[in-house]
């Protein structure tokens, strides 16, 4: 299964003799089986026909809708997967304080584990002007916190000095032209964290679709609190994921040398920095690959599963963990 990317602003997706098919001025740039199409992306002022979006609905492929820069607008998504006896037992198991405690605590341990992994492998080939041991030691010590915590605000806090730390100690393992000050979104203010910000809005999209597929409700979530118009469970889930898929994506294609200061440009009406489109076919085309890259992360498979399927079956252990209302169901991804 693939995820298609839309990010020409001529282009039409159609729906045609069983095919998806991408049209720029009627010519076919693009046409594939509709049964490999696991979802569709489109930037910018790309459009879809009306017989394509009532085909993704009756088969459940998801559309994302994103401006040329990258900022999420919505999506469409069919209602064929609500599952109404799962999801009332969603909202009974958020009100549940210990076993959102404790899936809280594994997951954002994961995350912690997974940045310190991160980033003592890119450690390992930078010439470092500053050891980043330090922000090692912090991380090391949030996440020994966060599995000792009271309450979820505390753990919040403890992931919130893991953040500022890993996010310090990368910042000294990146090429000097790619330096960045922290994080920084809404808008992101350098090349780095504009590729952070799209990628983590792509994974985000890609937990929200599992989630929905197993038939829970992604937006009654566990340690992010519930907000209006935010999907706390996707925010939830996608924590362990963030440094294993974006992150490293990120790292690779700046120093790899695969993209360069020349794919951003200066939004000044947004005060932000975005990708061209040249560099986003270049950032797509590498976070694509890393979803389709298998991995033996699972603890409960003992064969490699792409990233994109892991995704999915995480959201299914994450629905047995919730209708069971046990959390030792749910065991998060950790890499090595």
């Amino acid at each position: 299964m693939s995820q298609v990317y839309v990010n020409d602003p001529s282009s039409v997706v159609g729906f045609e003799d069983n095919r998806l098919q991408i049209k720029t001025n009627d010519e076919v740039l693009r046409s594939l089986p509709i049964e490999s199409v696991d979802g569709i992306s489109v930037f910018g002022r790309g459009q879809m026909s009306t017989q394509c979006i009532g085909e993704c609905l009756r088969r459940g492929i998801d559309v994302q809708y994103y401006s040329s820069a990258g900022t999420y607008f919505g999506k469409l998504t069919s209602t064929q997967h609500v599952n109404i006896a799962r999801q009332k037992r969603q909202v009974f198991m958020s009100e549940n304080e210990e076993f959102k405690l404790r899936l809280s605590a594994k997951m954002l341990s994961a995350k912690i584990h997974n940045q310190i992994t991160v980033a003592r492998r890119y450690a390992r080939y930078a010439f470092l002007g500053d050891s980043i041991d330090g922000d090692i030691d912090i991380m090391r010590c949030a996440e020994h916190s966060v599995s000792s915590c009271e309450n979820i605000a505390e753990m919040m806090g403890h992931e919130g000095l893991a953040a500022r730390a890993y996010f310090n100690a990368l910042n000294k393992l990146v090429v000097p032209e790619f330096s960045f000050s922290g994080r920084s979104k809404q808008p992101p203010l350098d090349a780095f964290n504009s590729m952070l910000s799209l990628g983590y809005s792509i994974l985000m999209n890609e937990v929200y679709g599992a989630i929905e597929s197993k038939g829970l409700n992604p937006y009654f979530g566990l340690a992010h609190s519930d907000r209006e118009k935010h999907p706390s469970l996707a925010s939830d889930m996608m924590e362990e994921w963030r440094a294993v898929v974006v992150d490293s994506t990120v790292m690779s294609l700046v120093n790899g040398y695969e993209i360069v200061t020349s794919n951003f440009y200066t939004n000044t009406d947004a005060r932000g920095v975005f990708l061209d489109r040249e560099g986003m076919k270049i950032f797509i085309a590498k976070l694509e690959k890393k979803f389709a890259a298998s991995s033996k992360y699972l603890t409960y498979a003992d064969y490699g599963v792409p990233f994109r399927r892991a995704l999915n079956m995480q959201a299914g252990e994450m629905g047995k963990a919730i209708e069971q209302g046990d959390a030792d169901i749910y065991s998060p991804v950790t890499i090595r």
